[in-house]
């Protein structure tokens, strides 16, 4: 689900002829697109949708929808490692949800290199023999 949440900006500069923003939310600090609100400062409040600050907000209401979202878990919902979700929801032990998959075991397992040229070596070798 994608939340609009109120969050604090912390800090504003520009990106590539943009006008951003870092903004805390809750603890959890996002980079934010300030164009649809260019006159934001720091230390206000902005509810955000999807990277972009929509509209102004009040302190006291944004620290009572923090305080609601972060009771009903909704800001670990919408910021937190979607693995580690998925892996919760499934009841897993790992957040990983592949610590059992098919390559546990094998080439692919003792580093970004191992088993790199094995299968080609053996199509090779396999394609050698029926000359």
């Amino acid at each position: 689900m994608c939340l609009a949440v109120p969050g604090r900006v912390l800090d504003i500069g520009e990106k590539d002829g943009t006008r951003m923003a870092t903004v805390d939310f809750g603890g959890v600090q996002k980079e934010v697109c300030l164009e649809y609100l260019p006159d934001l400062q720091v230390g206000e409040y902005a509810i955000v949708h999807v990277g972009f600050a929509l509209q102004r907000l009040d302190e006291e209401s944004a620290r009572q929808t923090l305080a609601l979202f972060e009771e009903l878990g909704m800001l670990q919902e919408e910021f937190g490692d979607p693995w580690e979700q998925a892996a919760a929801q499934a009841g897993a032990d790992s957040p990983w949800p592949f610590a059992d998959g098919p390559f546990t075991d094998g080439p692919f397992t003792d580093g970004p290199d191992a088993g790199e040229a094995t299968a080609p070596q053996e199509a090779r070798t396999a394609q050698e023999g029926r000359q």
